[in-house]
């Protein structure tokens, strides 16, 4: 099915929203959000592993695709409180989901915790992978104010950055500066403590991740009053890659509890209420 259409939201959503798959009659969105040094561009994909009551809306942040031009931004704060401004009425229009990976677990949980106390809206759940709990501290010391080589030496050991591109100065003189202000972003992260979320939290992790443990993946708990699941796959920081179908069965099993009413059938005329 051909879901390419005009972009129905208005510019000031648009500019986040990296994707030509619409599904206007979807039930419910999922807000993608990528981990530092990532784009839209990881979710391309996910649309069709995902049903059709669900439309996927990868966000780009400043800096990335084209938003090329735009300067990043070095704060979570800052990014969480941009999107609650920016896709409020997409928020309010129709259930809503939230995944991120890494980084993008933490914009998602402070962009929760945005809605809730400043405009009363709730995700069905939030999905967080591969990042420890906000208020579990980062063992590791921050990369992004590395000397060059030390950084591009940090980024090979983390295994996220393609080794094509690592090689590459030319390239790298491009992207250590947006990969440095996500860095900045997450690596200066200060929880602050406060209510919990009221909604669901599903949270996957790495077992072979070396900064994130699977008690760091159990800590999310502590941070709803809802239900709280977890799920350990096999890989490093990035399983989210080689596992992708099997996190994406996850992610539908996940929604498909909030789906969409079942589709009700008048015994004797065999309309649908």
């Amino acid at each position: 099915m051909n879901h390419q259409t005009k972009f129905p939201f208005s510019q000031k959503s648009r500019r986040w929203i990296e994707t030509s798959q619409w599904r206007p009659q979807a039930h419910c969105r999922l807000f993608c959000l990528p981990y530092a040094g990532g784009s839209a561009l990881i979710f391309r994909d996910w649309h069709r592993s995902l049903p059709e009551f669900v439309e996927v809306l990868p966000l780009q942040l400043p800096g990335k695709g084209r938003r090329f031009q735009e300067p990043p931004l070095r704060s979570i704060g800052e990014i969480a409180g941009l999107l609650a401004e920016d896709l409020l009425p997409l928020f309010r229009e129709k259930p809503f989901a939230f995944f991120g990976h890494s980084m993008g677990a933490i914009i998602g949980y402070e962009l929760a915790r945005r809605l809730r106390g400043q405009h009363g809206l709730r995700p069905l759940t939030l999905m967080a992978s591969g990042r420890m709990a906000p208020h579990v501290l980062d063992r590791e010391p921050p990369m992004f104010n590395l000397p060059h080589d030390e950084f591009i030496a940090k980024l090979r050991r983390l295994n996220g950055t393609p080794h094509e591109v690592l090689e590459c100065a030319e390239l790298m003189e491009v992207m250590a500066p947006l990969l440095r202000a996500d860095l900045e972003a997450i690596e200066t992260y200060v929880y602050q403590p406060g209510l919990r979320l009221d909604c669901p939290i599903l949270a996957f992790g790495g077992d072979h991740d070396p900064d994130v443990s699977q008690s760091d993946i159990e800590a999310w708990g502590h941070h709803t009053s809802a239900e709280f699941r977890m799920k350990m796959f096999a890989g490093d920081h990035f399983f989210l890659h080689p596992q992708q179908e099997e996190l994406l069965k996850d992610l539908t099993g996940e929604l498909l509890r909030y789906g969409p009413p079942p589709v009700m059938h008048d015994a004797q005329q065999g309309s649908r209420l």
